[in-house]
């Protein structure tokens, strides 16, 4: 097994996963097969009770494991299937360790950070690294391991450590550190700095690890002389310094180290320049291409409680890029705060009320994805009303599919105080409940997790028509409320059909509005199996009703040009109406509510592509 070490300095939010997932990408156009490892140096045993403004989105995999953002960024580059094993940090660690001391393990030794912490992180990584995650039964051929944070960081000295004995363990050969760094540009002085680097550099040797490669991040290519004082000061060959700078979007970095034979580097370093071929990225470059020259525009509006940090619904925008790629459009995002859609908002701020409205109805497609707790709620089931009234396409997800269902539970059935137990423990007409099986005491790992299958019970339903005609579905959940199965009778003779459910039948899965264009509600997150070349089925149903939408509301002697009647807009031209600019440590979203460009914990962004 070969291990190659992605590590971070100067700031963090370089781009660490990005640029691990484009260095999987290479080897794995090399021939190579390639499994990755994510390291988090927080307590937390996995990020399931994590804020999504705290830490972005939590990704979910098949087996359930709830983990950092970065993990679903290895799957959609790689097209694997990671495990939670897959995802290692300081609490798992420190529990495994003390587990095995209460059974008496250690045979009564002092337990200390060195050896024992140290050892069962070594240990942790090689046992993960032979699990296959392309679907055949050996193991992978380079284990690609992701070091969170920045160099320095108290709290990952113990897995740099253990990753400064494990080089020595594996042997040279079998060994490669790449350091990702920033090369600024002082406004003032107009001159790329190597400073930043070369005390990052200093400081990763001193603590026992000496980089093979280094990854400069920048906004412009660096010059010649910056490569060569960097090459002189950091004690690493020119040709092994790469630049990454900013491009129009992030499938253009696998190219980039292409480019710049990265892999060449890489190989020689890990003895598998015999053994590999040349890099064969015909398909990710045309893919790449495809999406640069995309310009005809489809909006989609995501309404949600979120909307000030994108992380937080990372996998749905991308699930959204992905689609919207696949029809050669390009994807805008209309970010609408749900609780600025709300009566009390236009009281209390009658502007952001506005402006909100209007994102809303100048969207081709509603989008209300998964989410927990009662803030904004109001504002959704209005989105959900205005979609299912106006014939725009709808998706729900999760959270967004209760949604809907709350909704024409109010709207068409009459049961105005129809609602969900997670808002009103005590509602009197629960459209939606707790699920029998849940805790309620412990809120980490106890949810409906992981792959579930969902079976059609409509064969000619749109759900079915766009996964191909299959009998049953396999996808990823995250919940612990589900629709009442005591009202679905009701909400059906009403209209609302049930087309998708557990093997059960009790539970439902997929919910459509046969009358309407295109209305789909679902409790799984089909975000999280959405790949570059292979979309999400509902996200590529939600994208192509979206361009017929956008279609019928355009006139043909418009020739394309936007134009705003009685607060809709209408074209492709003109940007969104004015919405309160959100920033924050990760990102920053334009005032005009699209996403622009701009830097993130995960790279650099261009409306979405992240």
């Amino acid at each position: 097994m070969k291990y190659v070490l992605v590590t971070g300095g100067v700031v963090s939010g370089l781009g660490k996963g990005v640029t691990a997932s484009s260095i999987g990408v290479l080897l794995k156009a090399c021939g190579l097969r390639v499994t990755s490892i994510k390291i988090d140096p927080y307590l937390n045993t996995d990020a399931g009770t994590m804020s999504p403004f705290e830490h972005g989105e939590v990704f979910v995999l098949d087996d359930g494991g709830e983990v950092d953002l970065d993990l679903g960024n290895y799957e959609r580059f790689l097209d694997i299937k990671l495990t939670r094993d897959n995802n290692i940090t300081t609490g798992k660690i420190y529990q495994s360790v003390i587990e095995k001391e209460r059974r008496g393990d250690y045979l009564g030794k002092t337990v200390q950070v060195v050896p024992h912490i140290t050892d069962a992180i070594q240990e942790w990584i090689e046992r993960v690294a032979k699990i296959p995650v392309d679907g055949k039964e050996e193991p992978a051929d380079v284990c690609v391991i992701e070091l969170g944070g920045t160099i320095g960081d108290i709290e990952s000295m113990p897995f740099i450590e253990a990753l400064g004995q494990f080089s020595y363990r594996v042997g040279p050969g079998n060994f490669c550190l790449i350091h990702v760094s920033l090369v600024p540009v002082l406004n003032v002085v107009g001159e790329q700095k190597t400073k930043p680097t070369q005390h990052s550099v200093r400081q990763l040797r001193g603590l026992g690890l000496t980089p093979n490669l280094l990854a400069c991040r920048s906004t412009k290519i660096l010059d010649d002389n910056v490569k060569a004082k960097l090459a002189q000061f950091c004690h690493v060959p020119m040709s092994n310094i790469v630049n990454l700078h900013d491009v129009p979007n992030i499938w253009h970095i696998p190219l980039l180290l292409k480019d710049q034979k990265a892999h060449e580097a890489i190989l020689k370093a890990l003895n598998l320049l015999g053994v590999a071929k040349e890099p064969n990225l015909k398909e990710w470059t045309t893919r790449t291409k495809a999406y640069d020259k995309c310009h005809e525009t489809v909006r989609i509006a995501m309404v949600g409680k979120y909307t000030g940090l994108s992380d937080a619904y990372l996998s749905v925008l991308k699930a959204l890029l992905h689609a919207a790629v696949a029809r050669n459009r390009k994807l805008v995002v209309d970010w609408v705060p749900a609780g600025d859609l709300e009566d009390v908002t236009s009281k209390e701020d009658p502007e952001a009320y506005k402006a909100a409205w209007t994102l809303l109805k100048g969207a081709h497609g509603v989008l209300v994805p998964g989410g927990f707790g009662d803030r904004g709620v109001q504002g959704k089931i209005l989105a959900a009303k205005y979609a299912r009234e106006n014939n725009v396409p709808y998706l729900g997800i999760c959270l967004g599919m209760q949604i809907a269902v709350i909704e024409y539970a109010r709207s068409v059935l009459g049961l105005h105080d129809a609602t969900s137990t997670e808002f009103d423990p005590d509602a009197k007409n629960p459209a939606v409940i707790f699920m029998p099986e849940g805790s309620k005491t412990h809120m980490g790992g106890t949810m409906r997790l992981g792959s579930r299958r969902t079976f059609f019970e409509v064969a000619d339903c749109k759900s079915a028509k766009l996964y191909g005609h299959v009998n049953y579905i396999d996808e990823r959940h995250r919940h612990r409320y589900e629709v009442n199965p005591d009202m679905i009778s009701q909400l059906e003779n009403a209209g609302l059909s049930f087309v998708g459910k557990d093997e059960t039948g009790n539970r439902m899965e997929i919910v459509e509005l046969p009358s309407h264009p295109y209305f789909i509600g679902v409790q799984f997150h089909p975000e999280f199996k959405s790949r570059p070349g292979k979309p999400s089925p509902v996200f590529s149903g939600l994208i192509a009703a979206a361009c017929e939408h956008k279609k019928a509301i355009i006139p043909p002697s418009s020739n394309g040009h936007a134009k705003l009647t009685n607060g809709i807009y209408n074209g492709v031209n003109g940007h969104s109406p004015i919405l309160k600019s959100h920033q924050n440590g990760n990102g920053f979203i334009a005032s005009n509510g699209t996403l622009n460009l701009y830097a993130k914990g995960n790279g650099v962004c261009v409306d979405g592509s992240c």
